[in-house]
């Protein structure tokens, strides 16, 4: 198994620590990092996938899966 297919293994894996995947994290800590930008403000989700994007290569409707399953909520909830 080379580089690149341990990493896409550790990327699906969740850590010990928390049960959160390195994607889960990523996108926590972006949401994070996004709000502190914005003053404490939500952050759009068409913004939160453009950073995403930088890192990760996935579907909207895949960053939606995942923002589900973190329990973020939209404006609409």
């Amino acid at each position: 198994m080379g580089p690149e297919e341990w990493q896409q293994v550790l990327d699906v894996i969740p850590d010990v620590r928390d049960g959160l995947t390195r994607t889960e994290r990523l996108i926590l800590y972006l949401i994070h990092e996004t709000q502190k930008e914005r003053c404490g403000r939500n952050v759009p989700t068409v913004m939160l996938y453009g950073r995403v994007l930088e890192y990760v290569d996935m579907s909207e409707a895949e960053l939606h899966v995942y923002l589900d399953r973190l329990g973020v909520r939209g404006d609409g909830t």
